[in-house]
């Protein structure tokens, strides 16, 4: 069964999702994010079904968020690059290590952390900070309409205290 797609739910949240929801999806793009590739060094690192693969690396480059190209030295083999879009995305796989990291594993420790190239030492923890650079928790924020909001969305974000 096709999962109902989210791409015209008026939601920065709920589009992303739908894009990036599928865990193939994620990693595959982690494992771009680190230098991979070719089709079948995907398929080596992930222990991926090719036919999986091949899919999601379709549904990624018709999002805009990687491409394909021939391979400079064999012609007869693809690669895929990340695009900007995809190339931002590091940002959130570093915010769901960090969750990951902390609530998804137990005594034993997590596995890897993203790092500091040149000292080797871990990335801190995300913050989101306001415009003033001022560090927020949750109860702090709220939601606000944007400028394609219907106006029922707006009603919405009128009555909302907080997230």
């Amino acid at each position: 069964m096709r999962k109902k797609s989210l791409q015209a739910v008026p939601c920065g949240i709920a589009r992303a999702v739908d894009l990036l929801g599928d865990p193939w999806t994620v990693v595959i793009i982690r494992e771009a994010l680190f230098g991979i590739t070719a089709f079948d060094d995907f398929v080596k690192v992930l222990t991926i079904p090719r036919n999986t693969l091949a899919a999601r690396l379709d549904a990624l480059v018709s999002a805009g968020l990687m491409r394909k190209s021939r391979d400079t030295q064999d012609g007869r083999r693809s690669v895929y690059e990340l695009e900007p879009a995809g190339q931002e995305l590091w940002v959130v796989l570093l915010a769901l290590q960090q969750w990951g990291n902390k609530w998804c594993f137990d005594d034993e420790g997590a596995p890897s952390f993203m790092a500091d190239h040149g000292s080797k030492r871990p990335v801190g923890e995300l913050q989101v900070r306001s415009s003033d650079g001022d560090v927020l928790t949750l109860d702090q924020i709220t939601m606000i309409a944007g400028p394609s909001a219907t106006p029922e969305l707006e009603a919405r974000f009128r009555t909302l205290k907080k997230v």
